[in-house]
């Protein structure tokens, strides 16, 4: 018997209720506001409606929610009754998510009326599945809806296809609640699932104790989160850094996440922005560079004062006109879903450049060659990271889990370099280095130089090959609103800050940059891409 009892919704909610936090706001934004009670008393109804309903501990519920205060109650009530929770993409269509529900092998499905059919067209092929649970009160389906009591009694179906009943239903049957489940920090909490930029998305399973880990580590050495804090993520709750950006890291200080359910655009977060008054905030780079685009006021980040870039690795050159522009200091951050969290960032207030950081205390990293050797400082390697938040491994991946996970340290599949002073450089995914002139190159160096270019929003550099010849950088690029592109310009610009081999030699125009339901750029769609279209 473990000698630790540890229920991380417990750690998350109830503790803050118990040391006075009752009356202070936790959640916030557009679809509602929550106090740290209130909280409290709907994650402890819901996990008392879901025991009813015949949830067990340790069975997966998969989920399907936008950012709201649902989502935030399902995951945390989820956890509180020992059951593991599964947040998954809600822009995948049915088949797509046909597979993740056939893979959870979870018997409940809690989502949102506006995804209902294309859920219900997955459930159709996930034949495990007794109940939809949907989160709008309001919303009376044809036949009517099944009682929580009587599903947990398991009669059949009023209707044809799964039953479906009401999120406050399960909240009613939930009144007479009991105490969090008994688990421990080894017991399986969640799922997050890895983007499916290189493959099928593969599900990372991750303890309750390492959401306690996530807090003290990257939330209170890094961030120095403190209760007065507000954060609003970009990142959906079902993306890593979304589910410890608006959930992990707000609650465990005792701050104030904002949830919007709202698709992301410029204008959108712009408005919430000035709206919510955060003093930290998260997105991508993508967004970022959206931001800048679309010329967002420069007030529209008066109340930040952290703002950080994960996902992707942050351009130098787009964190010099961020910072330019809003006078707000931005950090890298670099994490997985198989990492919960970040692992390597880098720090407020020091002068490091972009894509540049150290290790998250807590955490521990070394670079390795191809053959497992390590290798110098200025030489490129394999990223290997060792820390307390690490997945137990991939959900039926036997043969993934032992080439990523080999005994603590997990091979992350980034490449980096060590400089001399003790910080790390990213690069890049190891297998989206370009062979070029003979050495190893990153992507990220002749996109920074793009970025430089007025014409440039976006871009990105893959390898093409032609023949028995070396590998030749590529530029994938998307035109800033109104700024024609020059190829031919662009090249030459290039040329003027760059070694040849680190050029590219052909440009080609997109309207946009393919991209994962996870907003990941898709580089071996890109390269494929680039490849149909020279060919022509």
């Amino acid at each position: 018997m473990p000698a630790e009892s540890f229920n991380a919704s417990a750690f998350l909610v109830d503790r803050l209720v118990e040391t006075g936090y009752g009356d202070r706001v936790a959640v916030a934004g557009p679809a509602g506001t929550l106090t740290y009670g209130q909280l409290a008393t709907a994650v402890a109804e819901l996990a008392g409606g879901l025991r009813v309903m015949g949830v067990r501990p340790e069975e997966r519920v998969l989920l399907v929610l936008p950012d709201r205060p649902e989502t935030l109650i399902t995951i945390l009530a989820v956890m509180r009754m020992g059951a593991v929770a599964v947040p998954v993409p809600t822009s995948y269509d049915g088949p797509e998510l046909g597979d993740l529900v056939r893979e959870s092998r979870a018997r409940v499905v809690v989502s949102a009326p506006e995804f209902e059919p294309v859920v219900q067209e997955a459930l159709l092929s996930a034949p495990e599945v007794v109940v939809l649970v949907l989160t709008d009160a309001a919303r009376q389906p044809p036949g009517g809806t099944r009682t929580v009591a009587a599903l947990g009694a398991g009669q059949p179906a009023i209707e044809p296809g799964v039953p479906v009943c009401l999120w406050s239903d399960v909240l009613e049957a939930g009144r007479a609640t009991t105490g969090p489940y008994d688990t421990w920090p080894d017991s399986p909490a969640l799922w997050l699932h890895t983007s499916g930029a290189t493959g099928a998305p593969k599900a990372a399973v991750h303890r309750h104790g390492a959401l306690r880990d996530v807090h003290e580590t990257f939330g209170r050495q890094v961030l120095g989160l403190r209760p007065e804090d507000r954060c609003f993520s970009v990142a959906p709750l079902y993306l890593p850094h979304g589910l410890g950006n608006s959930l992990i890291l707000p609650l465990a200080a005792g701050a104030t996440t904002i949830l919007d359910p709202a698709r992301p655009t410029p204008g959108g977060v712009v408005e919430r922005l000035l709206a919510e008054r955060p003093t930290l905030f998260s997105a991508g780079p993508s967004l970022y560079a959206a931001l800048l685009a679309a010329a967002a006021p420069e007030n529209a980040f008066a109340s930040v004062r952290l703002a950080l870039s994960t996902g992707d690795p942050l351009p130098a050159e787009l964190h010099r006109r961020f910072t330019a522009r809003f006078g707000v200091d931005l950090v890298d951050g670099l994490g997985s879903a198989e990492t919960l969290h970040v692992v390597l960032s880098g720090r407020p207030g020091r002068a490091l450049s972009a894509g540049a950081g150290t290790a998250v205390p807590g955490y521990e990293l070394r670079l390795l060659d191809d053959s497992g050797a390590p290798v110098a400082d200025g030489e490129p390697g394999h990223l290997y990271v060792r820390g307390d938040s690490l997945a137990t491994g991939y959900w039926c991946r036997t043969s993934a889990t032992r080439r990523a996970f080999q005994g603590e340290w997990l091979r992350t599949g980034d490449a980096c370099v060590r400089e001399p002073g003790g910080s790390y450089r990213f690069l890049g995914r190891a297998e989206d280095l370009i062979r070029a002139g003979g050495t190893w190159t990153s992507p990220m160096e002749a996109e920074a130089r793009l970025l430089e270019h007025a014409s440039v929003a976006e871009c990105a550099v893959v390898a093409r090959t032609v023949g028995d010849g070396p590998e030749q950088p590529v530029a994938c690029v998307v035109p800033a609103p109104g700024r024609p592109i020059d190829p031919g310009e662009l090249i030459g610009f290039c040329a003027e800050g760059l070694p040849a081999a680190r050029c590219p030699g052909e440009v080609l125009v997109l309207d946009e940059l393919p991209r994962t339901a996870t907003g990941k750029l898709r580089r071996p769609a890109l390269r494929q891409l680039a490849a149909d279209l020279l060919a022509k």
